[in-house]
């Protein structure tokens, strides 16, 4: 059985790798801090018009039809350029879900997003707080074991500061009694385990970009900075740091790689197996902002660094959609 992704699957990673690089740079990034609502303006249907909004969404709704496994090259992508949009929320989160929920509110809802007009935020209990809320057009929020449709505007939202400014985080207090019942029992959880699944593939692979991004940092910055005459790039002591992240993330790429397989193809092993990837995935996160602000010295401390950018947010996933401890609890319970 071949293993290896399609040409046309790496083709299509290289093409949105090129036009992210080309427009998500730190720049962009620091100037979206400033904005009321922390995201670049424009961007969104910017991704929309390459097809990237509705790659998950079936086609009878708008979408591409296509797969978590089509889409985790470009989760890690979106993660090798920190972007702040909720793309990887919309594509393996909220379309999941609303699929799971079926009928009116995914016949309305699916195509919307799939035309970049709307922001579908998924709520879960797990997560405590719930990321970029004041853009959503619409709250999918878990509340005692339901899912509840609720309008943003109904709902109060309280901002809590993240340590990754890109990341605007808030906890959201709606009436249940005044909200939509979307799911409820079996259907509710099912919705849920498509969230939670969704949500750690989805920081995994952008965890893993994120780490590639801190290396490729540091090499530029350790073959430009030089002591005794010398790039320090060239000190064994640097480049064993360096090659202590790239083995973990070459051994994390497989997890993440079958992780996706299984929840494209509805496996019964899709839970230990998203589990496994994030806690990988994490790791890696770990131990590259570690290494790298260790090889950038003092200016590692500093934010005029874009290390900073990729390092923070790096931190901000190893606890979000589950934390190392419970995607490890969740793989010795199988």
């Amino acid at each position: 059985m071949n293993f290896t992704f399609s040409e046309d699957q790496l083709l299509f990673q290289e093409s949105v790798r090129d036009f992210l690089v080309n427009e998500i740079t730190p720049e962009r990034i620091r100037a979206a801090w400033e904005t009321d609502t922390g995201r670049a303006p424009g961007l969104q249907a910017q991704l929309a018009e390459l097809g990237l909004s509705g790659m998950t969404i079936a086609e009878e709704h708008g979408g591409l039809g296509m797969s978590a496994l089509d889409f985790v090259l470009l989760a890690i992508e979106c993660g090798y350029v920190a972007l702040p949009e909720p793309l990887v929320h919309q594509v393996l989160v909220a379309t999941p879900a609303l699929a799971a929920i079926g009928g009116d509110t995914a016949a309305k809802w699916l195509p919307k997003i799939a035309a970049g007009e709307a922001v579908v935020v998924v709520g879960l209990e797990q997560n405590q707080l719930v990321e970029d809320a004041h853009v959503a057009d619409l709250l999918l929020m878990e509340q005692g074991g339901n899912v509840y449709a609720v309008d943003p505007a109904q709902a109060t939202l309280g901002y809590n500061e993240s340590v990754d400014p890109s990341r605007k985080l808030y906890t959201v207090n709606f009436d249940a009694s005044s909200a939509a019942l979307v799911a409820s029992g079996e259907q509710a959880q099912q919705v849920i385990r498509a969230a939670l699944n969704g949500g750690a593939l989805g920081a995994a692979a952008q965890c893993l970009g994120l780490s590639q991004r801190m290396v490729d940092i540091s090499v530029v910055y350790t073959t430009d900075r030089k002591q005794f005459g010398k790039p320090i790039g060239s000190f064994q002591a640097v480049k064993h740091h360096m090659a202590n992240i790239a083995y973990k993330l070459e051994y994390a790429k497989g997890p993440l790689y079958r992780a996706a397989y299984s929840i494209a193809n509805n496996s019964d092993l899709a839970d230990v197996h998203v589990s496994q990837a994030k806690a990988m995935a994490d790791e890696v996160g770990k131990i590259a902002a570690q290494n790298c602000i260790q090889v950038h010295g003092a200016m590692g401390y500093t934010w005029e660094v874009n290390l900073h950018i990729f390092m923070k947010k790096a931190w901000a996933f190893n606890n979000t959609w589950g934390d190392n401890a419970f995607h490890k609890n969740r793989v010795a319970e199988v």
